[in-house]
């Protein structure tokens, strides 16, 4: 029998990334975030929340663009940092000694040591409660080629992305490898 948790956010694991954004000055800042997730096929775009208290909010409104950069495993310190940390009063790139890089495509920044960024347009704000949902347009993704995989899709082992929990709030690897997808249940496609 299963028992009521109640109304929570609990989803199995949420993905770990690092949120890109200038804000009013030009100053890089970069915040981490697990409420993230693609949500449109076409045009591709990629949905991430933040609460209006968050200097990143302003930022994503302010200049209309966002990166979403995916951290591996080497760099778990710097990324709960960028979380814990607000870049009103502290430059996380000084900090961490990363390297902040200027998006090309969006008014953004991204992380140079992070191996795959997402380049976004802000399509839509979408205001829920406590959180705002800030849709991007994917303009372009950057992967590092040690994670690129045949046909230069990213292999998420050499990748190595970092997972969250959010009861108890705990972070994880990837595991192990357990089929390929839209096939270990074709057997059932009678």
């Amino acid at each position: 029998m299963k028992k009521s948790l109640g109304a929570k956010t609990l989803l199995y694991p949420t993905p770990v990334v690092v949120v890109g954004t200038y804000d009013a000055n030009g100053k890089p800042n970069v915040a981490t975030a697990a409420w993230v997730g693609i949500c449109c096929s076409r045009p591709p775009c990629v949905a991430v929340s933040f609460r209006a208290a968050t200097y990143t909010h302003g930022n994503i409104l302010a200049r209309k663009a966002f990166t979403v950069c995916v951290p591996s495993e080497t760099h778990i310190r710097e990324t709960d940092f960028f979380g814990i940390a607000s870049g009103r009063d502290t430059d996380k790139f000084a900090v961490t000694r990363l390297t902040p890089v200027k998006s090309q495509l969006v008014d953004a920044p991204y992380v140079e040591e992070f191996p795959l960024v997402l380049e976004c347009k802000l399509a839509r704000a979408i205001e829920l409660g406590l959180h705002t949902q800030f849709v991007g347009e994917i303009v372009d993704v950057k992967a590092d080629e040690e994670v690129l995989g045949p046909g230069n899709s990213v292999d998420l082992l050499k990748l190595r992305p970092i997972l969250f929990t959010p009861e108890p709030y705990r972070y994880y690897g990837v595991g192990a490898f357990l089929g390929n997808a839209f096939s270990v249940g074709a057997k059932y496609n009678a």
